[in-house]
C-alpha cells in the first residue's frame, strides 16, 4: 500500500476525476479521500501479487494495468487489462476473500488511485448511505467482470488448446 504523504490537492483533483465519485455527498467524499492515497507505477512495476493478503482496492487513473492469473501448464495468462477509470482489487472490500485471486502489473507507466479497503469496508458499514453507491459501483464491476469471464471461457471451449505429447 502507498503511504499517506501525497499532496492532499493532486488527491482531491484525483479523485474528482472519478465519475462514480461525483455521486458522492460532500462529507462522503471527504471522507474517501482520508483513506486514500495516489501510486505512480512503471512498465512491469507489480501492483500486487497473486496470494497476497487483501489490503487495498485501486481505481486506475492513468495508463494501463494487467490482471493475469497462474495457469498450470501454461504460467501468467492475461485476463483482464484495466484502462482508466476501471476498479483492480474489488474482492478487497467484501468480507470473505482474504487474499488475491490474480495478480496486477502495470503494463504502461501508470497512476492509481489506492483506497485501503479495510478503512472502506468500515466506512461503509457504518454508514450505508455510502456503502449504497460504493457497493452498487462495485456490483457493476463484477457484473462486468463476470461477462469477461464468461465470454473468454466460450472461447476458450471453442478453440481448446492443442493437447501436448
Amino acid at each position: 500500500m502507498c503511504d499517506q504523504t501525497d499532496d492532499k490537492t493532486e488527491l482531491i483533483d484525483a479523485l474528482q476525476t472519478i465519475p462514480w465519485f461525483h455521486e458522492l455527498a460532500p462529507d462522503h467524499f471527504n471522507r474517501l479521500i482520508e483513506l486514500s492515497c495516489l501510486q505512480d507505477l512503471e512498465t512491469g512495476q507489480e501492483l500486487f501479487r497473486e496470494g497476497d493478503k487483501e489490503d487495498c482496492l485501486f481505481i486506475v487513473l492513468e495508463g494501463r494495468v494487467a490482471i493475469e492469473m497462474r495457469v498450470p501448464g501454461r504460467g501468467k495468462v492475461r485476463i483482464y487489462t484495466a484502462e482508466p477509470m476501471d476498479i483492480v482489487g474489488w474482492s478487497s472490500i467484501t468480507p470473505v476473500v482474504r487474499q488475491r485471486t490474480a495478480g496486477a502489473r502495470a503494463v504502461l507507466p501508470s497512476r492509481v488511485v489506492c483506497l485501503n479497503a479495510q478503512k472502506l469496508y468500515n466506512a461503509c458499514e457504518e454508514d450505508h448511505d455510502l456503502g449504497y453507491v460504493v457497493f452498487r459501483r462495485l456490483a457493476n464491476v463484477v457484473a462486468s467482470r463476470l461477462l469477461t469471464t464468461r465470454l473468454q471461457l466460450l472461447d476458450m471451449f471453442a478453440h481448446p488448446a492443442a493437447k501436448e505429447g
